[in-house]
Formats: structure tokens, sequence, C-alpha cells
């Protein structure tokens, strides 16, 4: 009997149906050939812009004045970048203060908001509730720009320093509300399965909770990462010329202006000034500053529409 069972088995495996196409039939071609073309079309619309500023900030100023700006470089020049980077160790210096700001302001920063955002959705925090009210309240008012910069520069003496820029961004309100929107897709039993198991509350949370909240990590992190690298407007309040590297985007923000106070204060001389990057300047400085923080979005988007979801669902 267990002979006969036993060469069975290979007849069975040998008459198991094999994994067989799905037929489709003309309508179904017709409707995927529809969504690939206007998939595809969004998609070069999207990448249009994109390949508009890089070829724009290759062109020579006096072709985009008299021409107009066009798809492909008109009157191949570095003319910009080498207007840009004509001090290397300025401008490398501005990146590292921007690559180490967005680095530890986007792991401190999540850590931060996913501590509390788990803490606000767990049932045995008897003051959740008065806590998220209270970060709720100040995304509907707050106390606007001079009490700000009072607090900040000083009582707490932070002007001139990068903290005046890194701890304002560290975390804010919506992300909060985010988080522990997330928060609340972990079960319950996990957490009360750790403490049977004998586990604290931090070993719970970062070795139960956070591997269940990667997709929020993602999302979170990329809010937090495009913040830092976006920042110029606390950099001008606070740093000005008081430090030698300033952040990537207020040092382009100074290049550009110092440019267009340059061509219109020779505009009333006899001194051509087609010459003079004003455009083109705009566009490498875009490249130069969007182009390291596209890098990003591969690693997170497989994570960014879910968790987006997930956040938008919850209530």
């Amino acid at each position: 009997m267990t002979l006969a069972t036993s060469q069975a088995k290979p007849a069975e495996k040998r008459t198991k149906p094999s994994a067989t196409k799905i037929k489709l039939d003309r309508s179904d071609i017709v409707l995927r050939g529809i969504s690939y073309f206007f998939v595809t079309l969004f998609t070069v619309f999207c990448a249009l812009p994109f390949v508009l500023i890089l070829s724009a900030s290759f062109s020579e100023e006096s072709r985009i004045m008299r021409d107009g700006f066009s798809l492909f470089p008109q009157g191949f020049t570095f003319t910009a970048y080498e207007y840009i980077f004509r001090y290397p160790r300025v401008i490398i210096g501005s990146y590292v203060v921007t690559i180490v700001m967005t680095a530890a302001g986007t792991a401190l920063g999540l850590f931060i908001i996913a501590m509390t955002g788990y803490a606000l959705q767990r049932r045995d925090f008897f003051l959740r509730n008065q806590i998220s009210f209270f970060i709720y309240f100040t995304t509907l008012f707050s106390a606007g720009l001079a009490p700000t910069y009072i607090w900040i520069a000083r009582y707490l003496n932070l002007r001139g320093s990068y903290l005046a820029v890194f701890l304002q961004l560290l975390m804010t309100p919506w992300l909060i509300i985010l988080m522990k929107n997330f928060a609340r897709s972990v079960p319950y039993e996990v957490i009360e399965s750790g403490k049977v198991d004998g586990a604290g509350d931090f070993r719970i949370f970062a070795q139960l909770v956070l591997p269940m909240l990667k997709p929020a990590l993602a999302t979170i992190g990329l809010f937090l990462a495009l913040g830092y690298w976006n920042e110029w407007y606390l950099s001008s309040l606070y740093l000005g010329s008081t430090v030698e590297f300033k952040p990537l985007q207020y040092y382009l923000y100074n290049i550009i202006n110092t440019a267009n106070a340059l061509k219109n204060s020779m505009a009333g001389a006899n001194v051509t000034i087609t010459q003079l990057p004003s455009n083109t300047l705009k566009m490498a400085s875009a490249v130069v500053a969007t182009g390291p923080i596209i890098f990003l979005y591969p690693f997170v988007q497989k994570y960014f529409v879910t968790g987006i979801t997930v956040g938008a669902v919850k209530g």
C-alpha cells in the first residue's frame, strides 16, 4: 500500500495542471492600450517641465531673451553653472550643511513623531484626548511671526545658530496627527502580547510597533526631508550673515538676488546686460537644488501611496 502510494505521487505531479496565461479579448486589449496611452501622455507632461528647466540652464541668456525657452539648449553654455560654482568651497559647505540638517532632522524628527503618535493612540494613556486637542488647536491658531522671532532670538538666544532652523522644522502638528492615524492600524493585541512577555513600553515600541509603521515612516520621512531640503525662509530670518556656510536654498536665493540686482543696476548704463545670467541662473539653481533630492523618491515610492491612503482613511 505504501509503495503504491509512493508511486502514485509522481503521477499526480505529472498530471497537475500548469499555470496558464489569461487570454485577453479585444475589449480588454483596447482598454489596456488606452490606459497605457494616457499614462504615457501624463508622464510626458510631468517630465516636460524638468526637461525645459534642464535645457534652459545650459542655454545662453541672450538667446532665451530673444527666442524664449525651448526643449533643447540654445547656444550651449555652462555660464549659469560657472556663476553658481565660482566659489566651490562655499557651495560645497552649503551642500554639507543642508545634507547634515536633512539627515539628522529627518531621523530625529521621525523618532519623536513616531513616539508621539504611538503614545496618543494608546488606550491606557488617559491624557491622549487632551494632548491631541492641544496639538490640533495649534494648527488653527498660531502666535505669528513676531512672537516666534522674539522667543527664538531673545529668550532662547538661538539667532545665528543652525538650531534656530533645525528645531523649528523637527516636527509639525499635522505630521503628528498623521502618525497618530497610522499608529491606529497597529493591533492592540500586539502591545498586550509584548506586555505578557515582560517587555517594557519602549521595547514594545522599538521592536514591535516600529516595524509595522514602515509606510508611515517612509511617508512622513519624505515630508520632513523635503521640508529641511527646501528651507530658506527661516535661514534668512535667523542666520543672515552670521554663519559662513548657509543652507543650500538660501545660498542659491542670495545668488539669484545678487544677479538680479547687478542686472538692474546696469540697466541704465551703457553696458550690455544680455550676457548676465538671470533666467538661466534661475533654471540652473533649480537643477542644483532639486537634483539630489529626486533620488529619494525611488526608495520611498512603494511606501508613499500606501502610507498616504492609510493615513487619510483613518479618522
